[in-house]
């Protein structure tokens, strides 16, 4: 067995770990703490409740101190919850805890913006909550970013991707490692599967995560609900996004679908709402800020498939063009495709046919490409859409009733994941009802046309 010398982040003291010990550059359990590493019940087991352990661990923050900044705060939450996890890890193996346990850690704790983290506490705030159950709010959040880590790390195995967040993909990474001893193809198998099981645990923890959150049991019972709803709406984006790839699809409404359930609903809208139910937010309320998570949502997707193939590799963290070489069924694309053909522009469809799913696809191969999504016009309609879709979104938000800097908050956060400009003096929004076909689509419904019109 190869012993892994990955490093790992120092805790804030110092502290590291020999072996046999806690896994490495995480504090093992408190002096005097008999529970070697394992979570304790509510009933005298050995768990101390919540409250007593944000206080033992230092995570006791007042809202207006995580106001002044959320990642920072989920982060705390995050390192104390995940140094005892690895430590527990560690315990049942060292290897283990090495090789998958601490690089889920590490992927959650370091590189992200804490998006979802950030519209559930300012969703939270913006209602009129955070006087209380503030600790228990950041386990939620908390619980996002491990979510994202398993959505993350698995999408990088499907897509094949080498390259996340500026650094090796988490598969590339243990391939890396063990591919000088064991051989390429042994290495990069072993970190497929090792990929495939960090982001199982990274779901298992996130669950347990907000299982063992206190929280009223009615509020409860709507988070869990909440909860359950996005894990299902994420997977299925992503199997439609897998399958839109395999089969070919040109569907423009198959992509604002994808778009829908893969990033709108799993970023936006849902992290929104569950800081709404957190506060105790009206059912009007929760559909107002609904509207306008999902309207920014996809234009937050939309967005991301632009910089995907104009971006610049040193902003986006990952190589350009890739959505290009995989094939990948994107509104941008289908777009393209719509307006070539209606053009009658064969040569145009040629480039995108040819480069489409070409992984080998070069430089001057992924210049055509971009020479075309502009000639057809299909960068302009998908930025036209972009600004669309945020008007309405910034229309929903304006109608619910929310506390003034919350709702300023929200505003510039829809803002930015969707790309816009300087947030402008709120107003009624521009265009028609067309624009709005997105808030339709909820499963089961579809919306759009395959005409290319954006």
């Amino acid at each position: 067995m190869l012993p892994s010398t990955a490093k790992v982040p120092p805790s804030p003291d110092g502290a590291a770990a020999g072996d046999g010990g806690p896994s490495p550059g995480w504090p093992g359990p408190a002096k005097n703490d008999r529970s070697h590493g394992r979570p304790r019940d509510e009933r005298g087991h050995g768990r101390a409740p919540r409250r007593a352990e944000a206080a033992r661990t230092g995570t006791a923050l007042t809202a207006g101190q995580v106001d002044r900044d959320v990642p920072t705060a989920v982060g705390r939450v995050l390192h104390d919850h995940l140094g005892r996890l690895t430590s527990a890890a560690a315990s049942v193996d060292v290897t283990f805890a090495c090789d998958v346990a601490d690089r889920v850690a590490r992927f959650t704790l370091h590189g992200g913006k804490r998006m979802r983290s950030q519209f559930l506490w300012w969703g939270l705030r913006a209602c009129g909550g955070g006087t209380e159950h503030v600790h228990e709010a950041l386990r939620v959040a908390a619980g996002l970013e491990l979510l994202q880590t398993c959505a993350l790390v698995h999408d990088d195995v499907m897509d094949n991707s080498a390259l996340r967040r500026g650094g090796p993909a988490l598969h590339a990474d243990i391939a890396a490692h063990y591919g000088p001893a064991l051989g390429a193809r042994t290495g990069a198998s072993l970190g497929t599967a090792a990929a495939i099981l960090a982001g199982d645990l990274a779901l298992a923890w996130a669950d347990d995560l907000l299982a063992d959150t206190e929280l009223p049991p009615d509020v409860h019972r709507e988070v869990r609900g909440i909860w359950r709803a996005m894990r299902m709406e994420m997977v299925a984006g992503q199997y439609l996004d897998l399958h839109g790839q395999a089969t070919g699809s040109r569907s423009t409404a198959r992509a604002i679908r994808v778009a829908c359930l893969k990033s709108a609903m799993y970023s936006v809208e849902r992290p929104l709402e569950l800081g709404a139910v957190l506060a105790g937010a009206d059912r009007d309320t929760l559909r107002a800020l609904c509207r306008a998570g999902r309207c920014a949502g996809i234009a937050f997707q939309l967005h991301d498939d632009l910089q995907g193939v104009f971006g610049d590799p040193e902003t986006t963290g990952k190589p350009s063009g890739d959505d290009i070489r995989e094939g990948k069924l994107t509104y941008l694309v289908a777009v393209a495709r719509a307006r070539a053909a209606a053009l009658r522009d064969t040569a145009a469809a040629r480039v995108l046919n040819e480069a489409l799913g070409d992984r080998g696809l070069d430089d001057v191969g992924l210049e055509r490409v971009r020479e075309v999504l502009e000639g057809t016009g299909a960068r302009a309609a998908v930025e036209s859409r972009i600004d669309r879709l945020t008007a309405h979104g910034m229309r929903h938000l304006a109608a619910a009733p929310l506390r003034p800097e919350g709702r300023l908050r929200l505003r510039a956060l829809l803002r930015a994941v969707a790309g816009a400009g300087p947030d402008p003096a709120p107003g009624p929004s521009a265009g028609t009802d067309e624009d709005g076909a997105p808030l339709s689509l909820l499963p089961g419904t579809g919306a759009g046309t395959d005409g290319g019109a954006a």
